[in-house]
């Protein structure tokens, strides 16, 4: 019996679906349209697209999925909707103001703080509950915890039907005893309510942010444990669930800390892009996955995408370790209008799966980004091999309508749609590789996503990237992304001291406790001792700085060696970062260690990508007829088949190259070869 390894990535637009033989290494893809409103249906299709595509209409399903990957769009749609209701919050007496008070900075781009209108708080000033108690930066306990206190601000959000409280105590990361007392307390007075403490979400100081981490824990809690619990029901095998980390956990970890959830599907992106691209002998890339809502851009460093932990996710600060994505509106549906001024403007607001683009004819009045390609010519007149069929009439009425308000051309509105989304792209693309000390021209790009490959020739141009690599079954690599990464989790500490007067030995203990504590995850996981890894890190900085660079820890004992090893790895990345470093100068600017970091990692099996057969070298097999394209003009195209092209094979702009997820548009100019693992390594002639 075949057993199956299934990934499914939810979007906003598509769910897309891939089924891996583990026996045979072959590799079934396929997308079914997203249920926003209830995104379990879609789940559910996924599976059992899946498991007909794999076994056939009827094959027995059980016991044939050995592993089944999700990557979930649940908690990151929540708090960009800011879908946020009855959140409370509990926090130390005369610290309720954290939340108002926050960075106390204006945010770039207005100025003068004059002009800035104060968002909405996570949680509004009314809701906001304070305990007495204190504790010390060291965990030592000032004042003891007021019971009656606690007592008193559980029965108010009982009486108010408030059930999802944060909670977060001042220096909480150094002793959880107060939090923990707390809970106790909403457990008796308010057992209905859904709790997050931060010694749990966020054992890490810095108060506002360790507060909004945690209430965006407690905010999408009871949403993403409706939905867990909804798909593990439908599910074939215990579903595994994609963190913003770059790893896996079970649904059930999840749910215990689904913040660690919110850039789930953008993640598994990327790290399916390393892989691939890695395979195919490029180590150092830029990623890009285009969507229907979205395109989502990252870096990938020596095989591996960077990691931050100063990410957000809409406009609330999220202080978990999450691999660097930049996201900007500029997928397939984003909406094109013009602006007072008469200018075009595209994006970030998408008309989304329902009612999607005009040529869906699902009753969409908006001209957006896919219908622009469909009138030049630039994708197929039907996708998903046959199964939408695109009104490209419907399209023209409106590209036509937008370009009479701009006094265009339709043809010269449409290409200003894709020009102008191109252009959203690549600056995406210069913050996450110039805003981070990168020269973009020496990475390659990797396009994946439905919409991803369209604009790769004109980025080219843009940003003078040496190439393009367009994966095989692009639409599909988020999930297969999720085929290849491993269980891992995230475990912090703070212990702020200067590296001339730091305690080895208490050092030493802080590592012991977050690897009992990782390795307890991984044997609920399912992880014997024996396949059980521990990576070590820690942020330091110089003292009186007010942000840490994070650096790579070596295993084994920790001592003078294991210090002296993690200052000289600060010293040298602080001087790639920010071009000096003061290696020499210890007396005036001595190191200081902030937090120490552990991720338990429980590895699986990687998929093998296989390669393919040399072609002849004549691409004239996959060519299928010609059709009008607009690139600078109308210029009669060939069309080519995707999976009838062979390794070797070179076909040269203009050109389509056409497969079930996605389309390629080689303008004139470039030219793409396939390399023995099916890429299509894109070009300038």
């Amino acid at each position: 019996m075949a057993r199956l390894r299934i990934g499914i990535d939810t979007g906003g637009t598509f769910t897309d679906v891939v089924a891996l033989d583990e026996d045979t290494g072959r590799v079934v893809t396929a997308k079914t349209p997203s249920t926003p409103a209830d995104p379990a249906e879609g789940f559910g299709t996924a599976v059992a697209l899946a498991l007909d595509l794999a076994l056939g209409p009827g094959g027995p399903a059980a016991d044939a999925v050995a592993a089944l990957a999700h990557g979930t769009t649940v908690a990151t749609n929540r708090l960009l909707e800011d879908r946020i209701d009855d959140l409370g919050f509990v926090t130390t007496e005369g610290f309720e103001a954290v939340l108002e008070i926050a960075r106390q900075s204006v945010p770039d781009g207005y100025g003068n703080s004059y002009f800035w209108v104060k968002p909405p708080r996570i949680v509004p000033a009314h809701r906001v509950r304070t305990v007495g108690g204190r504790l010390d930066a060291t965990g030592a306990e000032v004042r003891p915890f007021d019971e009656a206190g606690a007592v008193a601000a559980a029965r108010w959000f009982r009486e108010r039907g408030i059930g999802a409280i944060g909670v977060c105590f001042l220096h909480s990361y150094a002793d959880p005893r107060h939090e923990l007392a707390m809970r106790e307390v909403l457990r008796r007075e308010h057992p209905d309510a859904v709790v997050s403490l931060s010694c749990e979400v966020l054992r890490e100081y810095r108060e506002y942010e360790r507060s909004v981490t945690t209430l965006v824990d407690a905010a999408v809690k009871p949403a993403v444990s409706r939905y867990l619990g909804r798909i593990t029901g439908r599910a074939p095998a215990r579903p595994l669930v994609m963190k913003s980390n770059g790893g896996v956990v079970s649904a059930d970890e999840a749910a215990r800390r689904p913040v660690a959830t919110v850039l789930s599907g953008p993640a598994a992106g990327a790290l399916g892009a390393a892989f691939v691209a890695s395979a195919g002998g490029h180590r150092s890339v830029v990623t890009l996955d285009g969507g229907g809502t979205s395109t989502d851009v990252a870096v990938v460093l020596d095989g591996a995408p960077a990691l931050t932990t100063e990410g957000a996710v809409g406009r609330h600060p999220v202080r978990i370790p999450m691999i660097d994505i930049v996201t900007v509106g500029a997928g397939g549906g984003s909406v094109a209008e013009p602006t007072p001024e008469g200018t075009l403007k595209v994006g970030p607001r998408s008309a989304g799966a329902d009612p999607g683009p005009l040529c869906y004819g699902r009753g969409g009045e908006e001209v957006t980004v896919t219908d622009a390609h469909a009138v030049l010519g630039r994708i197929p007149p039907h996708l998903l091999g046959g199964r939408i069929e695109l009104d490209v009439l419907l399209a023209h009425l409106g590209v036509e309508r937008l370009a009479r308000r701009l006094g265009l051309e339709a043809e010269r509105a449409a290409a200003g749609i894709l020009e102008i989304s191109a252009w959203n792209q690549a600056n995406a693309i210069r913050r996450i590789t110039v805003g981070r000390g990168l020269d973009v021209r020496d990475l390659p790009l990797v396009a994946f996503g439905g919409s991803g490959p369209l604009l790769a020739c004109r980025l080219l141009d843009v940003l003078g990237l040496p190439s393009a690599v367009i994966p095989r079954d692009p639409g599909n690599l988020s999930a297969f992304g999720l085929l290849t990464v491993d269980v891992r989790d995230d475990y912090v500490r703070t212990r702020v001291a200067r590296d001339a007067e730091l305690d080895l030995a208490g050092l030493g203990a802080g590592y012991a406790e977050l690897e009992a504590e990782a390795a307890a995850a991984l044997a609920r996981e399912g992880f014997p001792v024996g396949r059980r890894r521990f990576e070590r890190s820690a942020d330091l900085r110089y003292h009186g700085q007010a942000f840490e660079v994070r650096v790579a820890a070596p295993p084994g004992p920790v001592g003078d060696a294991f210090r002296a090893e993690v200052v000289r790895r600060f010293h040298d990345a602080h001087e790639a970062l920010y071009g000096y470093c003061y290696r020499d100068d210890a007396a005036r600017h001595p190191v200081e260690w902030v937090n120490l970091r552990v991720t338990g990692v429980g590895p699986i099996v990687r998929p093998v990508l296989g390669t393919r057969p040399d072609g002849d070298g004549d691409a004239g097999r996959a060519r299928t007829g010609v059709r009008d394209v607009y690139f600078d003009d109308w210029v009669p195209t060939p069309v080519y088949r995707r999976d009838a092209l062979r390794p070797g094979d070179v076909v040269e702009g203009p050109a389509v190259i056409e497969e079930y997820g996605s389309t390629l548009p080689l303008h004139p100019g470039f030219r793409a070869r396939t390399d023995p693992y099916g890429n299509l390594v894109v070009t300038r002639d």
